[in-house]
């Protein structure tokens, strides 16, 4: 038996009005190149960590604050864009969407229950650390007597 979430699944569409496939099955369907921009992504990444000190040695203009600053950006933002082109990048994108969807879906408590909750929450604490510190003094009198 199929639940409700499950029948959405199967029915919905992306923007390509393309059928839906499971973000599971499109990050398990990469390619070579996908490894290939992994790589690349990765290397830009480590290349951003690297420009605040680097980068002034071997280009002038790097000494400006700000051109390390866009340096730094820069890569970030490719890497980032190299990473959204690989199926798990088009997955991922597809995660989120759904995600999105999902959170519409939630029933946010009242003010009223907030407060209650917060209110009991900080009773329950209240008591629990008396008690420990009660069990704590019972205890570190009974060692003490015991040990002398």
């Amino acid at each position: 038996m199929k639940t409700d979430d499950q029948a959405t699944d199967q029915t919905r569409v992306n923007d390509a009005d393309a059928p839906y496939v499971h973000p599971a099955e499109v990050v398990r369907s990469g390619t070579a190149l996908d490894a290939v921009f992994w790589l690349v992504a990765l290397a830009a990444l480590i290349a951003a960590t690297m420009v605040n000190q680097y980068l002034p040695a071997y280009w002038a203009p790097a000494t400006n604050v700000w051109v390390r600053v866009g340096a730094i950006v820069g890569l970030i933002v490719f890497a980032l864009g190299l990473l959204l082109v690989t199926h798990q990048g088009k997955g991922f994108v597809t995660l989120l969407r759904d995600s999105k969807v999902e959170l519409r879906r939630i029933t946010w408590p009242t003010k009223q229950d907030t407060f209650q909750t917060t209110w009991i929450v900080l009773v329950v604490v209240l008591i629990m650390s008396l008690l420990l510190w009660a069990m704590d003094n019972v205890f570190g009198r009974l060692i003490s007597s015991i040990i002398g």
